[in-house]
């Protein structure tokens, strides 16, 4: 019995410690990090190969600027969460299928830019 009244409190306790609010805000920044990251690593060295311009960095700030918008769309939806709302474990299978959608975008997204500027450099 002590055991199990242990357990609920533990589960209690834990569950209100995660903030679905602050968790995507952090999994959000991170994962303008990584974006960032790879277009500077990946994108940038397809482009700047064909080109000895300013124009490479210049795509660089578009590129980023224009998935700001994309990545605050999900932060923009877990943040109108009361406070209840937000330290509830109900919410766990939607914060993993938004934190999902962000990550896969944030690792997929700078490779198919990257892809399609190849494939669209051998074209022309």
């Amino acid at each position: 019995m002590n055991k199990a009244l242990n357990s609920q409190s533990a589960q209690a306790a834990s569950s209100a410690k995660v903030d679905w609010r602050k968790k995507m805000s952090d999994n959000v920044a991170y994962g303008l990090l990584v974006y960032t990251g790879l277009q500077i690593f990946v994108t940038m060295h397809e482009i700047q190969g064909s080109s000895a311009s300013i124009l490479p960095l210049f795509v660089l700030v578009v590129l980023v600027a224009a998935i700001i918008p994309l990545f605050r769309q999900f932060e923009r939806r877990w943040e109108h969460l009361t406070d209840e709302q937000a330290h509830n474990m109900a919410y766990k299978a939607a914060f993993r299928r938004d934190q999902i959608r962000v990550w896969l975008l944030a690792a997929i997204l700078p490779l198919v830019i990257t892809g399609v500027y190849r494939a669209l450099s051998m074209l022309f």
